[in-house]
C-alpha cells in the first residue's frame, strides 16, 4: 500500500525492554540532592503521612537540613562517570543490548531523576517500539519501589494517544537463577578475601513495619531470599534492614544495631551482602561498606568486607538475560 505524501513517518516496528532503578541526584552538592529529595520524598507511595502533614515538615525542615549531609556521602561515592546507580545501571543496558535480538531495544530509566520513566518511553515509542517491557530491578516487590516505578510508566502512558503494548516485570525474590547468582557473586567475593568470616549478613533496605501490617510482601520477600541465599551457601544469614528514617517503627533486625552488637557476641569478622539492590549505590558504598565498617570496628571487630552487588557482572548479566528473556516470550520469537 502506497502512503499519501503527507502521511507522517512511521519507524518500523521494534519491541523495547526499559530498565528501571530508584534515581540519584544529577551532582553529589546540595541543590542537586535537594532536588532530587524533593522529588523522592513528595511520593505518596514513599511517604503515606498525608500531604497537608508532611510537606510543611519535608519542606520546612527536612530539605533545609539534610541536602549538605547527603551530598557529603554522595561525595564519598561519587565516580568519574557519575554516580554509581546510574552508571552501573546503564552499564546493565549497554551489556543486554543484542542480547534479545536487532528487533529490541534496551534502555534504562530513574524513577527519581533523570533520565526519567516517562522521557524514555516517550522516546522508545518515537523509535517504533510497539511493546515494551517495563524491568524495575526490584527482586523484592515493595509498593514504596516496583509500584510506583510502574505508576510512572502508567502515567506517562495516560498521555500517548497511541499507546505501545505494556509488560512488567515481576518480583523474582525466590527465583532460581537470582539465588544462583548471588551464590556465585558471594562465593567469589569470599573467597577473594584475606580471611575467613565468622559470619555472613544479608542486609535489604529497610521499611516502615506499618507497611507490612498494610499487607506489602516485602518483608517476606527478604526473608525468603534471606533464607534462600543461605541455603544455597550451606549457612545461615543474618537478615537485617537498613536505612532508618524518622521515628516511625521500621523493620528489625536494623543493620547498624546488629553490627555495633556482634563483636561483643564474639563475632570478630564478617562480610556483609545486599541482595535486595541490583546495583551499588549510597545505600550500599557509604552506608554499609563506609559507615558500616567503622561501626564495626569501633565496636571490637577485627575484619570487615562489603561484597558487591551483582551490578553489571557476568551472573548479574546472566540472570537479567534470563528473567527478562523470559518475559519477552510470545514477543520475540528466538532465532
Amino acid at each position: 500500500m502506497t502512503l499519501p505524501a503527507d502521511h507522517p513517518a512511521i519507524p518500523p516496528a521494534r519491541i523495547g525492554v526499559l530498565l528501571t532503578n530508584l534515581g540519584t541526584p544529577d551532582a553529589p552538592d546540595a541543590p542537586a540532592v535537594k532536588r532530587y529529595l524533593g522529588e523522592f520524598l513528595s511520593d505518596r507511595r514513599v511517604v503515606e503521612i498525608p500531604p497537608l502533614l508532611w510537606q510543611p515538615i519535608l519542606r520546612g525542615i527536612i530539605l533545609r537540613t539534610r541536602p549538605k549531609k547527603s551530598a557529603h556521602a554522595y561525595a564519598q561515592v561519587w565516580r568519574e562517570d557519575g554516580s554509581p546507580l546510574a552508571a552501573i545501571t546503564k552499564a546493565q543496558a549497554r551489556a543486554l543490548e543484542g542480547a534479545f535480538g536487532p528487533q529490541v531495544l534496551v534502555d534504562y530509566a530513574m524513577r527519581y531523576g533523570r533520565p526519567s520513566i516517562g522521557d524514555q518511553l516517550a522516546a522508545m515509542k518515537a523509535k517504533g517500539c510497539e511493546r515494551i517491557l517495563i524491568a524495575p530491578l526490584y527482586p523484592q516487590y515493595c509498593a514504596a519501589t516496583t509500584a510506583t516505578a510502574n505508576d510512572s510508566a502508567f502515567a506517562a502512558l495516560a498521555a500517548m494517544r497511541w499507546q505501545p503494548a505494556i509488560r512488567t516485570l515481576p518480583p523474582y525474590h525466590d527465583d532460581p537463577a537470582y539465588i544462583a547468582a548471588l551464590k556465585a557473586s558471594v562465593e567469589g567475593a569470599i573467597a577473594a578475601l584475606d580471611f575467613v568470616p565468622d559470619a555472613v549478613i544479608a542486609s535489604f533496605h529497610g521499611m516502615p513495619q506499618r507497611t507490612l501490617e498494610l499487607g506489602d510482601p516485602y518483608h517476606c520477600h527478604c526473608r525468603k531470599t534471606g533464607r534462600l541465599l543461605g541455603e544455597a551457601l550451606g549457612r545461615d544469614l543474618i537478615v537485617t534492614f537498613q536505612s532508618r528514617f524518622g521515628r516511625a517503627k521500621w523493620l528489625e533486625p536494623a543493620t547498624d544495631t546488629v553490627l555495633e552488637a556482634l563483636p561483643g557476641k564474639g563475632v570478630k569478622r564478617i562480610a556483609i551482602v545486599a541482595p535486595g539492590f541490583s546495583a551499588d549505590c549510597l545505600e550500599t558504598l557509604e552506608e554499609l561498606a563506609i559507615r558500616g565498617r567503622e561501626s564495626f570496628l569501633a565496636a571490637g571487630g577485627t575484619d570487615f568486607a562489603y561484597l558487591p552487588c551483582l551490578n553489571d557482572s557476568a551472573p548479574g548479566m546472566e540472570l537479567l538475560s534470563n528473567i527478562i528473556g523470559r518475559e519477552l516470550s510470545g514477543w520475540v520469537v528466538p532465532a
